[in-house]
């Protein structure tokens, strides 16, 4: 059981989760392989060879109540909770046929929080230049993970935003796979920024494309957490080398006054050339401060000159 963090708010939690099938290692074992490696990291592919189990029933156990669902045929679980739990942090139990129980951490945001954070991965938090397929198959499959480059300046602006604004979620919207979740989780700490859920997607064809549309991915989750948090005003953070400023622009026209600001991290040259260029869309939504720079420092700046930090 490969458990992802979830969030909800104080009537109901949000769980995510995987059911793969994979051998147990002692722990033992498991210190003497980091030692072999000298706490050299994970190679990407590694999180590709372990069997997702699906159609099976999958316990859940969360701020005293106990239900169980039964996992897509992919092994996932993305569930809805109804419970009564105080905002921050808790604990989610996770339990299938023939496995150990495993925890997973729950945010829960408060009644009265009406700020937060939606967040892009690859080229905004972390520098990968994903677009291009051989450096997404590079970056997924080869790279370890301590390789792997935080973008300058970027942990320290998601600490001061989530320092001014008291209980505000940071959530994390990427079009990678879910696979990479343990090790998005590690980077992200790591370098220090906020914990939050990650709402990632599937690896692979669907039943009419080759491969799955991360622009879709994103589209649904970001209309889905409006649904979810109607009260709330989200600070949206990407870059311009895939369709992030498309994207923010039609949730902020879709969603009028739901936008608290747009920021955008500009790739560098080099940057947008692995990224297949940049976008070309200079047109931004009517009254929603947008910001613009190369790195997380001077994006602060700028968010501070409107107000937000």
């Amino acid at each position: 059981m490969v458990p992802y963090t979830g969030y909800g708010s104080t009537a109901w939690v949000r769980v995510l989760c995987r059911v793969l099938l994979s051998r147990p290692v002692d722990p033992d074992e498991r210190s003497k392989r980091r030692r072999r490696r000298g706490e050299q990291g994970i190679r990407g592919w590694r999180s590709f060879t372990s069997v997702p189990v699906g159609d099976v029933a999958v316990t859940i156990e969360v701020g005293g109540q106990r239900i169980e669902v039964l996992a897509d045929r992919g092994g996932v679980v993305d569930t809805k909770v109804p419970v009564s739990l105080e905002p921050g942090w808790h604990r989610v139990t996770l339990t299938a046929e023939g496995s150990e129980p495993v925890e997973a951490p729950i945010w829960i945001v408060g009644p009265d929080v009406d700020f937060g954070i939606i967040s892009d991965v690859d080229d905004t938090v972390m520098v990968t230049a994903l677009p291009r397929p051989f450096v997404a198959f590079w970056n997924t499959f080869v790279l370890d993970e301590h390789a792997r480059i935080p973008t300058p300046g970027m942990a320290v602006l998601f600490e001061r935003l989530v320092r001014s604004h008291p209980g505000s979620p940071v959530i994390y919207l990427s079009t990678g796979a879910w696979n990479v979740a343990p090790t998005l989780t590690r980077f992200l700490s790591r370098n220090l920024y906020p914990a939050g859920p990650l709402l990632l997607t599937d690896w692979g064809p669907t039943h009419d494309r080759w491969f799955r549309s991360g622009r879709e991915h994103k589209e649904d989750n970001l209309r889905r957490l409006a649904e979810e948090f109607p009260d709330m005003r989200w600070l949206l953070i990407g870059d311009d080398g895939q369709h992030d400023e498309e994207l923010y622009e039609r949730f902020a026209t879709d969603h009028p006054g739901r936008v608290t600001a747009i920021a955008i991290r500009r790739l560098s040259k080099g940057e947008a050339v692995l990224a297949g260029g940049r976008t070309k869309g200079e047109q931004h939504a009517a009254g929603v401060p947008w910001v613009s720079a190369s790195d997380g420092s001077a994006i602060a700046d700028q968010l501070a000159d409107v107000g937000v930090l």
